[in-house]
């Protein structure tokens, strides 16, 4: 994988392009530091179709991931708390 300053993939985009997309993700360096991956779009989705959500991704996901039967709340009668035990 080779890496590139920042300067150099900005100035020289379409040679970033193509070497990506002949020999694989490309790293653009900032500052000397490794700061990005520009990886081919078929790579890209087969991460992505391989990638497995955290358990935290899964809490927080606005979608459920299945369907439940729950009950409307207030159709229930409440327990009184000689009922308990």
């Amino acid at each position: 994988m080779k890496s590139w300053p920042v300067q150099d993939a900005k100035a020289r985009f379409s040679e970033l392009l193509e070497t990506c997309l002949k020999e694989g993700p490309q790293i653009v360096s900032k500052r000397g530091a490794d700061a990005a991956v520009l990886v081919p779009l078929k790579e890209w989705e087969r991460l992505r179709r391989n990638a497995k959500p955290t358990l935290k991704e899964l809490l927080l996901a606005d979608e459920a991931r299945v369907d439940l039967d729950l009950p409307r709340r207030g159709r229930l009668r409440r327990r009184e708390a000689g009922e308990l035990g």
